[in-house]
């Protein structure tokens, strides 16, 4: 006998809700309480229901669709990533669902669970921070996920990045040995993994190496904005920093300029090197140094990646680390 294809008011009645109610969590709709989200999704999973829209008579259940989560549409870094994706999805012959979910921890949760209820085939997932909440949807997900310049201290997703430790240690020790003792570590919250457990270690590392003692008063955190990087520039010059390392090319881009509108000369009286060597490190004067990444190819590899685990193949490696460089222009000595 053929299996009757489930309903959504068969749904409504299994979990004692009204059909709007289902229909606002397929769709993923913000205003409807998390207990009553819980019950319905259980329902959903047990019945396996599937929003006809997309997936009515697609015996394959594929909809050859994948969701990109991306925290700052406007921010170069990730747009660089996005192309990489885009191109390979387009390869494969996949349609992107690009959504932006403004570093916003709980509009990420939400962006997340429209992507599941438009029945995507997998994710990709750009944002600076995994959280538990995230973690918990991740493993709720029947889609693959996989994290692309975004780190997840507990590894527990698919992910392609560089060695961003390695990286931060290579770039503050160029200036160490251009003689700089007061090193200003500036990046965006020390909640953020990216920031805590991988570029202050990074930091930290170089100074050891040198033996410089850590001091916490030249560690700023910010957000990651032209406006919060030229504000900086008292606390610098309190601080009697003599160069520092910034976590993001705009805010880099701030703290330049707003360290020579206060009369201090870059590079002569303060280094700065960046960290994502978008085209802005070339829009600015001086031009800003910067760690390289291969920003194409993350995204490009996450892409081919999660290709792989959607279509269920073996995959050698869930952690892909891609080579960093360091690109020295005019911002250091």
């Amino acid at each position: 006998m053929e299996k009757q294809t489930v309903t959504i008011y068969d749904v409504a009645r299994e979990a004692a809700v009204s059909m709007a109610t289902v229909s606002r969590v397929v769709n993923g709709n913000p205003n409807v309480k998390p207990a009553t989200r819980k019950k319905v999704l259980e329902v959903i999973d047990r019945l396996d229901y599937r929003p006809n829209a997309v997936a009515r008579g697609l015996a394959s259940k594929k909809t050859t669709t994948v969701g990109v989560i991306i925290p700052d549409v406007t921010n170069a870094y990730f747009s660089s990533l996005a192309r990489g994706i885009d191109d390979i999805a387009m390869m494969y012959k996949y349609n992107i669902i690009l959504t932006n979910s403004d570093e916003n921890g709980g509009k990420e949760v939400q962006v997340l669970n429209t992507l599941m209820a438009k029945q995507v085939d997998g994710i990709i997932f750009m944002g600076n921070q995994v959280t538990d909440e995230l973690r918990e949807e991740f493993k709720r997900s029947k889609a693959p996920v996989v994290l692309a310049g975004s780190v997840d201290a507990e590894k527990a997703q698919p992910s392609v990045n560089i060695d961003y430790v390695a990286a931060v240690a290579e770039a503050v020790k160029n200036l160490i040995d251009h003689g700089n003792q007061k090193i200003a570590f500036v990046s965006g919250s020390m909640d953020q993994a990216i920031n805590h457990d991988y570029r202050l270690k990074g930091y930290k590392k170089a100074l050891k190496d040198a033996g410089i003692s850590y001091d916490d008063k030249l560690v700023f955190e910010t957000d990651y904005t032209y406006k919060a990087g030229q504000s900086l520039e008292p606390a610098l010059t309190a601080a009697g920093a003599t160069a520092a390392f910034v976590g993001d090319d705009e805010l880099a881009a701030g703290v330049m300029n707003g360290l020579t509108d206060a009369g201090v000369d870059v590079p002569g009286e303060f280094e700065v090197i960046t960290s994502n060597d978008t085209k802005l490190t070339e829009l600015v004067r001086p031009k800003m140094s910067s760690i390289t990444q291969p920003l194409y190819d993350i995204g490009a590899v996450a892409m081919r990646l999660l290709t792989k685990l959607m279509n269920n193949e073996t995959v050698d490696e869930n952690t892909v680390i891609l080579p960093y460089g360091l690109m020295k222009r005019s911002s250091t000595k």
